[in-house]
């Protein structure tokens, strides 16, 4: 491991330095655990969204049905041109939103507002490990400084 060939020496330092490379996969793994709760999200997004336009379509489709059996021909030209016109200025149209971020941020609104919380779990999770990782660095260059002897061979 890279980390592991960059400062193994002693027996405390070679610990310390797997303590390191532990968290760093640590980190790694918050990373891909937030990628996949965002992921999840968006697929449940996608398949609301699809549901909606499933019902507005089963809706229209039972809404013509009753038009045709019970409306003359006029009624129904005139409907259908008001369903034309209307589906034109929907604001909740069926095409996908044009701006991707537009869904990340909703994704992150819902997230960040669940009882359960968890980003700031994963958060809090992140910060931990960071702040683990720094004090082991802290103390392998603190402990690099404590041998002078061997700066000197290595002049």
């Amino acid at each position: 491991m890279a980390v592991t060939a960059d400062y193994a020496c002693t027996a405390v330092e070679r610990e310390l330095v797997l303590r390191l490379a532990s968290l760093i996969w640590r980190l790694r793994r918050a990373t891909a655990t937030e990628s996949g709760l965002f992921k999840i999200h968006a697929q449940n997004l996608l398949q609301f969204r699809r549901r909606g336009q499933a019902h507005r379509t089963r809706q229209n489709i039972v809404e013509t049905m009753y038009r045709d059996a019970v409306a003359t021909e006029e009624d129904i030209r005139q409907d259908e041109d008001e369903i034309t016109s209307g589906l034109d200025a929907d604001p909740r149209s069926t095409a996908e939103p044009a701006d991707r971020s537009d869904d990340l941020t909703r994704s992150f609104f819902r997230l960040s507002n669940l009882p359960t919380y968890p980003l700031d779990r994963l958060s809090r999770y992140e910060a931990t490990l960071w702040r683990q990782a720094c004090q082991i660095l802290f103390t392998l260059r603190c402990l690099d400084q404590r041998k002078p002897w061997e700066r000197r061979r290595l002049r």
